[in-house]
């Protein structure tokens, strides 16, 4: 994924994001200058927890097609003394059409919301026990507390103001319909580098080509810094 993609996506995600009135942290508007003017001591925090934003096109290439921009706002770390929130939050945007890969979490439970814009459309499906995808079994599912049936694969439309909870080993990928969506996801602690198990090869992070300086750093960069 290119350098000025993640520059670009990051400039449009502030200004979706107060297209829809959402005030975002202090710590979502650092650019990679600002980062290094601030006293790193007092935002530790955000930078062990790696909260902030996540740019990714899942390693496919093709970000308009396979990709989310994402903002971390709050996690734990389980079994952490200093860190010992049970919970995470991220904002999700989603372009339209633009599709997230099936995978599942192995041991988070989150509720994927849809706050506003077009319909936020998911798939589901039960992982098997060597991980693959069982096509046979019924899936249910909590909608805002009211409990829906789908079969594998079938399509689960959240409109508006809706949101499921997805309990873990369930497959699911999503996309926006109609337009633009804007997601959130409130979960148990979030650990992108163990927790993700996706149903093809790819990847959670982008491999990025610097063909410009970097403006805004993902929250998996702070250690240049």
């Amino acid at each position: 994924m290119k350098r000025s993609h993640i520059n670009y996506a990051v400039d449009k995600a502030h200004a979706i994001a107060e297209t829809f009135r959402v005030s975002l942290p202090d710590f979502a508007y650092f650019t990679v200058d600002a980062w290094r003017q601030q006293d790193q001591t007092r935002w530790r925090e955000v930078l062990d927890l790696q909260l902030g934003w996540d740019i990714t096109d899942f390693g496919r290439g093709d970000f308009a097609q396979t990709g989310l921009t994402l903002l971390t706002l709050r996690n734990g770390l389980m079994g952490s003394v200093n860190y010992p929130k049970p919970y995470a939050e991220k904002m999700l945007q989603i372009q339209q059409d633009q599709q997230t890969p099936w995978h599942f979490h192995r041991h988070k439970m989150e509720d994927i919301v849809n706050r506003g814009g077009g319909d936020l459309c998911m798939q589901l499906a039960w992982a098997t026990s060597d991980d693959g995808y069982d096509a046979r079994r019924i899936v249910e599912v909590s909608v805002d507390g009211q409990w829906r049936t789908v079969d594998a694969g079938e399509t689960l439309v959240l409109k508006p103001g809706q949101g499921v909870c997805l309990p873990p080993r369930l497959y699911h990928r999503f996309w926006a319909e109609k337009a633009f969506v804007l997601g959130w996801e409130i979960s148990m602690v979030n650990d992108d580098l163990h927790d993700n198990h996706f149903l093809e090869p790819g990847g959670r992070f982008p491999v990025i080509e610097e063909d410009e300086p970097v403006k805004w750093l993902l929250c998996s960069e702070y250690s240049r810094l």
